[in-house]
């Protein structure tokens, strides 16, 4: 199945994604194409006008260039920040890889590319079986790894990696976020992943408290 769009996936939660996601949204968007974000199921959501809205979910719209509705970028939604699989059990709900397809295909019909932001990391419960992979595998996009720059990134990056060649989806590439400040050796452990990781790197984010996607675009690089 031919789709225009990236799947984006981190070696964990808190990692970066959404953020790396909106920026590639923006990056797309300035080689004037119609570009829509997406985040199918999310946790940690706020009341907002009756309905449940997700913080990370409305960043990706507000970088998008298309006007969508937010329950089709959105369509499993849960108050509790926790694991969704349980959030949706909580809540009475099963998590439907038709129902992702469906919302899926229609911001496909209204945008050029749809960049999927996945839940935490490759493997996260969705549901009694299926996981963030299956997911992944039924849009059927290449996926960007978001690699959270910190001690352990070398596992987390290289197991994670395997894991999407397993899957049988190409990696489109690997972006490195300095997540730690702190961290020591960065370049070094950038080195080892550009070696061992076959795929294209992306970029490195440096470690910016806080800044606009346009601005970590800068940062970011995608093949035309």
């Amino acid at each position: 199945m031919n789709r225009g769009g990236y799947f984006i996936t981190g070696t964990d939660t808190g990692v970066g994604k959404t953020q790396i996601a909106a920026a590639l949204i923006t990056l797309l968007a300035q080689r004037h194409k119609r570009v829509v974000g997406m985040k199918p199921v999310a946790s940690g959501c706020s009341e907002n006008g009756g309905a449940l809205r997700n913080a990370d979910a409305q960043l990706l719209i507000e970088a998008s260039s298309v006007d969508v509705d937010y329950a089709d970028v959105n369509p499993y939604a849960f108050a509790p920040a926790i694991a969704p699989h349980v959030a949706a059990e909580d809540a009475g709900t099963k998590i439907e890889l038709e129902s992702v397809l469906d919302h899926f295909e229609r911001l496909q019909q209204q945008a050029d590319y749809v960049v999927v932001e996945g839940v935490g990391g490759w493997m996260v419960p969705l549901g009694h079986i299926i996981t963030t992979e299956h997911m992944a595998k039924a849009l059927d996009l290449p996926v960007v790894l978001v690699i959270g720059m910190r001690l352990g990134c070398l596992n987390h990056g290289l197991l994670t990696a395997r894991a999407i060649e397993a899957a049988g989806l190409p990696l489109a590439g690997w972006v490195a976020n300095t997540i730690d400040p702190e961290m020591e050796r960065v370049n070094d452990n950038l080195r080892t992943l550009k070696n061992r990781l076959n795929a294209p790197f992306l970029g490195l984010i440096p470690w910016i408290e806080s800044a606009a996607p346009a601005e970590l675009s800068r940062f970011l690089s995608l093949p035309e």
